[in-house]
């Protein structure tokens, strides 16, 4: 069965954000990196395409300049969190140093790729077999930019209250 790897277009700067992401990301590493030119002495050459891998998912990249460098919404990564914490750790590292925040969990880093910050925990409250619950938590949601579990829990438990 052949394998399957998001294959991503950078401008100049694969190197860069592959040691970006490998930094956030645990058990993650940055593989073999093809050269355009020879390294003289001192010297690495320039990045043709690299591989990375983040927590086991392999990742490719190339360096094929600007004519079809630049990411948008349409194509994103999910990152299952299974708490708070989590959702902080990779909110905070991947808006670092020019990253944006978006609405809903989402944001792009300084790279301009997109990420769905997703706790576990907003999966089981926007499906809550409760009607009331599932929509105050998906209504709570709308209007956040990082997810904050507790306003979620919070938002549900009012709305059950009021039944």
């Amino acid at each position: 069965m052949p394998s399957i790897s998001p294959c991503l277009w950078f401008d100049d700067n694969l190197e860069e954000a592959a040691s970006f992401y490998t930094k956030i990301f645990p058990n993650s590493s940055v593989g073999h990196i093809a050269r355009y030119t020879e390294a003289g002495p001192g010297e690495s050459g320039t990045a043709m395409a690299g591989e990375f891998d983040l927590d086991g998912l392999r990742f490719r990249g190339i360096n094929g300049g600007p004519a079809h460098a630049g990411f948008s919404e349409s194509i994103s990564f999910s990152v299952a969190c299974r708490d708070q914490d989590e959702v902080d750790h990779y909110w905070d590292a991947l808006t670092a140093d020019g990253g944006q925040e978006s609405m809903c969990g989402w944001l792009k880093d300084r790279f301009g790729l997109s990420w769905q910050i997703v706790p576990d925990r907003l999966y089981e409250l926007v499906s809550d077999p409760d009607p009331a619950r599932a929509k105050a938590a998906s209504e709570a949601m709308l209007g956040m930019r990082k997810i904050v579990i507790a306003d979620l829990e919070v938002a549900a438990d009012r709305a059950s209250a009021s039944v």
